[in-house]
């Protein structure tokens, strides 16, 4: 039998409770396997309106402070302990782009995200945590 090593951790957040709870989790695990961590964030467009999606200069805006709070995330990790944290933001929608653009680019050994528990009729169409989970090359924690 034998055992998986887990050295770059990618975990996604976007400040719903159950992403914190994922990062939470990221960082022990990180630490616990002396693995560097990676954060990530996805801008999504679909939350703008359309003039706010054509305005260069508001769709910038979003994304620096996106940068910028990821970096709050990234300062969390460190100061837990975790010795190699890099915090990465891209755009698009989640789960494809994490998929898509930041798993190549990462390459990480493990993806760590949030799920949602859904209520009624969402329940039945999905999240992105289902999504990545189907259709990521690595393994996938789902945290809840």
């Amino acid at each position: 039998m034998s055992t998986t090593e887990f050295h770059r951790i990618l975990v996604g957040v976007d400040d719903s409770a159950d992403a914190l709870l994922a990062f939470d989790y990221a960082i022990a695990f990180a630490k616990e396997n002396q693995a560097e961590l990676v954060i990530t964030s996805i801008l999504e467009r679909d939350d703008m309106n359309v003039y706010q999606t054509m305005d260069k200069d508001f769709f910038h805006g979003e994304y620096a402070e996106l940068e910028q709070h990821v970096l709050k995330y990234q300062q969390q990790a460190e100061q837990a302990g975790v010795a190699h944290v890099r915090a990465i933001v891209a755009e698009g929608e989640p789960g494809e782009t994490i998929i898509e653009k930041v798993i190549p680019q990462v390459k990480p050994d493990v993806l760590i995200v949030g799920s949602l528990a859904k209520k009624g009729v969402r329940k039945y169409f999905g999240s992105q945590a289902a999504y990545m989970a189907k259709y990521a090359p690595i393994p996938v924690f789902v945290i809840r």
